[in-house]
């Protein structure tokens, strides 16, 4: 959250405000605002005038000029803030008294709280019996720390129902489902305390939803939402799936059934489990071998089966999925765009005057600036207010307003700034001749013949039969040609360092990807020289033939497509671990108390769970497979998730716990074939964008999609109004009577890089939005297209009263 200033009093929110305002209006870029005018009845009527629209914060509280605009600064920045984290705006603060507990929720600090007691929460797991035996804790100590972490979210929860109300509650379904799961589980971890154990416990699988509703984890809820919207297709698709399961389960049955040698199809639920396995192919081709053996003509029903339900269904679900995920996409661009242009609109509402109703100045600008980004400086402000003044009037109008996200992100350098960073330094000579050097035509070739060399010089040293693994490792990663390539690839590193600088060398993944396995290397053949048997250093050396797949463009843009994927898979990595705690929480209640050695006897299973204290089979390990801790269960879920023999573990569990427990595990594959069908989805669309991206764009659109240019002097800074510590800061930069020119870069993102690929579609939607709203930026004070309380102060009914000589805004 932007530095939003607490109050200094809870009860009225901003009583007071005039303390934190004057001290607010030290170093606060020049603004030209003093405090002169507190007469306790918020200024004479004369100065009222200057006012646009009244922030809902004013509400019975009597302020200076000044200060309501001030007040106007914090509340546009929270529109700004709930733009940008696609907050929803009818949980924005109305009043005063709801100012205060808003504030303490979105501080940053708390923030870290709300994730730590989170954590701590999901990590009682390993704690609670059934626990991990090198963590386990008495009830009384994990209940107590259960109940703190509890109490932590349920402050944070309290804050947010002072401000958006009880009543309110029911539109915000996460809010609800939050306070509901916080009072279950107090109660719980209170009769856990009072009878010092656990009991059945399944609702402690619902925990994450305290980790999911963080700030920290936007990017998961985003997952899940896209998961919820996408579940129509699947369930449809889903449902056409288990027709036809259902249906060769019953035919079967019919034909099967009375084979004496095939247990599979005795009853319909045998048929009907035998069917769903073979869905995932694990029982593949035991399940038909003893009726094939019968009579050859069998195996069309299992080979039509697989060919409906596998190549054909399955695909066509995805392809569904597919189609779903990429409209969701587009519309999750331009419900965002939509969202962020209103939020643009309600803190444009706030920032004009009575003298300028169409425009918002630079002082008011930097007002807003002081309060959503503190961490920006003059410089950077004054910039922005450029970039986004196109018409050159002095003052941003609506439409320009309204771009105000695009600028944030963009950081800016004095043209003059991009001439090599060692000139008029010592070390200018050195500079000049690794710049030299980079530029010579054969240096990549060179550096791709040291890969190979290196690559080579691995090979003969595989091939090298050494005595023993020890001298084995040390060949292949810490002999005499391992050194020398290490220094050579430093060499490089150094040479492409001295000619771009630090800076620039960082800004490229790949040079980052160099530096980074050669220093891995260099750290691991250290350590393999000082500890032998450290062989899992051996994977460091080969990670620099990676290099090598740079050549070939096909290899560029699947990389390419993981750098855009990467924000979405750890999304989607969060997802998975969530959904493995969930059933693991279930697994462990549900199965914790059944041991698998040789639990099997007389099944089709019992060598897979055979043991004994001397010795087990080759495939009597699957005992292993069990529920008895968090991390134990956790592995248990990733060979179901694998699906590979996953049935004998169903089996094993059917046969001890009953044949109901098969639902468990049903319901599991469902789950994860959900998932990893929408993480394909989401894999096709964004390699099928960043082709499209990089057939559409060529290297000048895209360098003039991430860059911008500012010319000003300091005469039009003048011009615009600057003044205070914002024209000393400016003066640095801004030589009297030369025009200077600054680049702003902004980093290479999806969302950027979708404005380009829906320019089209943006514009249209634009175009809907202005025709939707069909009329001007309304200047009354009571706008009929923004949701804003009218103002507390009424203006007089005559048109006698005449504006403040001299005040420029």
């Amino acid at each position: 959250m932007a530095s939003l200033r607490s109050p200094s009093s809870p009860s009225d929110g901003y009583t007071r405000f005039s303390d934190e305002f004057a001290n607010s209006s030290v170093n606060n870029y020049g603004s030209n605002v003093t405090n002169s005018r507190t007469d306790g009845g918020g200024g004479d009527a004369m100065g009222t005038l200057d006012l646009g629209s009244r922030s809902s914060l004013h509400t019975g509280l009597h302020m200076s000029e000044d200060e309501h605009w001030e007040m106007n600064y914090h509340e546009a920045a929270i529109y700004l803030e709930e733009g940008l984290n696609n907050e929803k705006f009818d949980s924005h603060p109305s009043s005063p008294e709801e100012l205060p507990a808003y504030l303490r929720v979105h501080n940053p600090w708390y923030h870290g709280l709300d994730l730590l007691a989170s954590l701590v929460l999901i990590l009682l797991a390993f704690t609670e019996d059934p626990a991990v035996p090198a963590f386990e804790l008495p009830v009384w100590a994990h209940g107590t720390i259960e109940l703190a972490a509890l109490a932590v979210i349920g402050v944070e929860l309290h804050l947010k129902l002072k401000w958006i109300g009880v009543g309110t509650i029911l539109k915000h379904k996460r809010t609800m489902l939050k306070g509901i799961t916080l009072l279950i589980m107090v109660l719980e971890a209170v009769v856990v305390l009072c009878r010092q154990s656990s009991h059945f416990r399944v609702t402690r699988a619902l925990r994450p939803i305290f980790l999911v509703d963080t700030r920290h984890c936007g990017g998961v809820r985003r997952f899940i939402r896209q998961i919820l919207q996408s579940l129509p297709p699947i369930v449809d698709m889903l449902g056409l799936l288990m027709f036809f399961v259902v249906t060769y389960s019953l035919l079967g049955y019919y034909l099967f059934s009375e084979h004496i040698d095939n247990g599979h199809f005795k009853t319909i639920s045998d048929s009907f489990v035998s069917m769903f396995v073979l869905l995932t192919t694990a029982n593949f081709p035991d399940v038909m071998m003893p009726s094939y053996a019968k009579s050859k003509w069998y195996a069309l029903f299992f080979i039509l089966y697989i060919i409906t339900v596998l190549y054909v269904l399955m695909n066509l679900m995805l392809a569904v999925v597919y189609e779903a995920f990429t409209r969701i996409e587009r519309e999750k661009c331009r419900a965002l765009l939509r969202h962020r242009r209103a939020a643009a609109r309600h803190a444009f509402r706030l920032l004009v005057s009575r003298r300028a109703p169409h425009h918002v100045r630079l002082r008011h600008f930097l007002g807003l600036m002081r309060h959503y980004a503190p961490h920006y400086s003059g410089l950077d402000v004054y910039l922005m207010f450029k970039q986004l003044n196109q018409s050159g009037t002095g003052g941003l109008s609506r439409q320009e307003f309204a771009n105000l996200y695009e600028v944030f992100a963009l950081r800016w350098a004095p043209q003059q700034a991009r001439a090599p960073w060692y000139a008029d330094s010592f070390l200018e000579p050195l500079g000049r001749a690794a710049s030299v050097a980079v530029r010579w035509p054969y240096f990549e070739y060179l550096i791709y013949a040291l890969i190979v060399g290196n690559g080579v010089a691995m090979v003969l040293r595989v091939c090298q039969a050494a005595g023993d693994l020890q001298d084995s490792a040390r060949l292949l990663c810490a002999s005499w040609d391992t050194w020398l390539f290490l220094t050579l690839f430093l060499v490089e590193a150094g040479l492409r360092m001295m000619a771009s600088g630090l800076h620039a060398y960082l800004e490229s993944g790949w040079n980052v990807f160099d530096l980074s396995v050669t220093l891995l290397a260099l750290m691991g053949a250290v350590l393999l020289s000082m500890a032998p048997k450290l062989f899992i250093v051996v994977m460091f050396r080969p990670l620099r033939l990676m290099r090598l797949y740079k050549l070939k463009k096909r290899y560029r843009d699947v990389f390419g497509t993981l750098v855009l994927l990467s924000p979405l898979m750890s999304s989607a990595g969060c997802v998975m671990l969530v959904m493995y705690y969930f059933f693991a929480i279930v697994g462990m209640e549900l199965f914790a108390e059944y041991d698998l050695k040789n639990c099997c006897v007389n099944t089709t299973v019992e060598d897979f769970y055979k043991f004994s204290e001397n010795a087990s089979t080759t495939l009597g390990y699957y005992y292993l497979n069990n529920f008895e801790n968090i991390l134990t269960s956790g592995v248990t879920l990733f060979e179901l998730t694998v699906v590979n023999n996953w049935f004998i573990l169903m089996n094993a569990y059917a046969t001890v716990a009953g044949q109901f427990s098969r639902i468990y595990f049903m319901v599991f594959y469902l789950f994860t074939m959900v998932v990893l069908t929408i993480v394909v989805a989401s894999v096709l669309e964004a390699f099928r964008f960043r082709i499209q991206y990089k057939r559409s764009t060529t290297k000048r659109d895209e360098e003039k999609l991430l860059h911008e240019e500012v010319h000003t002097n300091w005469d039009e800074a003048q011009r615009l109004g600057v003044g205070g510590d914002m024209a000393d800061e400016l003066r640095q930069y801004l030589p009297p009577g030369v025009d200077v020119t600054f680049i702003g870069s902004r980093p290479r993102t999806k969302e950027v890089l979708q404005r380009r690929m829906y320019q089209s579609e943006i514009q249209k939607w634009l175009a809907e939005e202005d025709e939707n709203e069909g009329m001007p930026p309304s200047t009354t004070l009571t706008s009929s297209e923004d949701m804003l309380p009218p103002p507390l102060i009424q203006q007089p009914d005559t048109g006698n009263h005449q504006l403040r000589p001299g005040y420029q805004l």
